[in-house]
């Protein structure tokens, strides 16, 4: 408003200027009705503009704020519809299978590491991933292999059929439903359940899965592991892309020696339940159960048996996001020991062989135009595992960040925080460990 005064001001200043001026001076001839009648058609001209300018500037308001609730709609709707590629292939596609993948570099910078502290961090390579989403006839196919540095694995492989608009069935190396999904996170790093095998893990199986508006039911029966359970032909038991149970640790043991008692996880059933809400066009809400439960055999017996269980919750308003997730696992054998042997990244460690977890997370979506840069999403995500069987010491993780669109090249830019963490300096399986911090920057071009 101040600046349509400033208009009506500037008006009356000029019509005292032009009073003033010689050519007023030879319109005096007029009558005094006749100047009082052309003041009045000038005013009435300026109040007419004032107007017209007031009503553009609210239909510029109104649709500033119309773009800017269809870009965060947008932005949210494109990252589910990428995350959940995987998941589900649109049943309105052609036939023909798409060829996609990405290429990642990641630096890094850890105060528990001095001596790449003092030269300033490292630049590595981090993977080359190929994937491949599509149909022929009415059968899908989704996969996705992943070449690292130091190993090679398959996250998922699996053919998939639509039995109707909500029903897919899918077999093959499926991902295993459990809690809040695709991403119980959103950073680079996951949370922690993604160490103990209860985020994006896949398994060797059956899925059957409905998604309607206000469900999302998951059935599924995971036969083993996805290298085939402790008798499985891999060059090893720690090339895998997410973390499973490959062993019993047993009294006496290096924490991350390689298992002397195998044990894979084998003929397990699960389930997941989510009810939706969705209050308006930019507020929604989401509750859900999961269970599962299965054996543990050693290639020859069955030796143990394990459960796992979960809550979880998802609230979205606009540009923010948050979740929220307790879980909590029981593996139990038919032997003395001391946690269980993980294996994930080439790597062997040890975990507890019970534990309640927490996670709470908040997102903000942000659309921007700023270069090639169109989409900046803030979060911080916060991971507790405790009351551990065989050790006393928490583990958490807290990592606050920002992930960066800008065409194809998706950047994660996270500084962690945590104690006795995989990858963070720590493992959950030892106590006595001490807080770390490592900044790292994963940058990836995703086609």
């Amino acid at each position: 408003m101040p600046r349509y005064q400033s208009l009506i001001c500037v008006g009356l200043l000029s019509l005292v200027t032009f009073i003033a001026s010689p050519s007023f001076a030879q319109s005096s001839e007029l009558t005094i009705e006749e100047r009082i009648s052309l003041l009045e058609k000038e005013l009435q001209a300026l109040r007419e503009e004032n107007e017209a300018l007031q009503q553009k500037a609210e239909e510029d308001r109104q649709q500033a704020q119309e773009d800017r609730a269809v870009a965060q709609r947008a932005a949210r709707e494109a990252e589910q519809a990428a995350s959940e590629t995987a998941e589900r292939t649109d049943e309105s596609a052609d036939d023909g299978i798409a060829i996609g993948g990405a290429v990642r570099f990641q630096y890094q910078v850890s105060d528990y590491n001095r001596p790449q502290r003092e030269r300033g961090g490292d630049l590595d390579f981090d993977l080359i991933r190929i994937d491949f989403n599509g149909r022929m006839g009415d059968v899908i196919l989704s996969a996705q292999y992943r070449w690292f540095q130091y190993m090679e694995a398959v996250r998922h492989a699996y053919f998939g059929y639509d039995f109707s608009d909500e029903w897919q069935g899918q077999v093959g190396l499926v991902i295993q439903p459990f809690g809040v999904m695709p991403y119980n996170s959103h950073n680079y790093f996951f949370s922690t359940n993604f160490y103990v095998g209860m985020e994006d893990n896949p398994g060797a199986g059956l899925r059957l899965m409905r998604r309607s508006d206000e469900w999302d039911l998951d059935f599924a029966f995971i036969k083993n592991d996805e290298l085939g359970g402790s008798t499985g032909f891999t060059r090893s038991l720690a090339d895998r892309y997410a973390y499973d149970v490959v062993g019993v640790r047993l009294a006496g043991e290096d924490p991350f020696a390689d298992p002397t008692q195998l044990a894979s996880e084998s003929n397990t059933f699960m389930v997941r339940v989510a009810r939706k809400w969705q209050m308006s066009d930019e507020q929604s809400f989401e509750a859900g159960f999961s269970g599962q439960l299965g054996r543990f055999n050693d290639g020859v017996n069955n030796i143990g048996d394990r459960q796992n269980l979960g809550i979880h919750a998802v609230y979205n308003t606009g540009p923010w996001e948050f979740q929220g997730q307790y879980a909590q696992y029981d593996y139990s054998f038919d032997m003395d020991h001391m946690g269980v042997v993980m294996g994930a990244y080439a790597y062997f460690e040890t975990m507890p062989s019970k534990a309640d977890l927490w996670t709470g997370n908040v997102a903000y979506s942000m659309p921007v135009e700023f270069g090639p840069i169109s989409h900046l999403l803030w979060y911080n995500n916060y991971s507790l595992m405790t009351n551990k069987r065989e050790f006393n010491d928490d583990t958490w993780m807290n990592v606050l960040g920002v992930a960066v669109t800008a065409g194809g090249l998706y950047t994660y830019f996270d500084l962690v925080t945590a104690r006795n963490h995989p990858f963070i300096g720590g493992s959950t399986g030892v106590d006595g460990g001490r807080t770390n911090t490592r900044f790292n920057i994963n940058f990836g071009y995703y086609f």
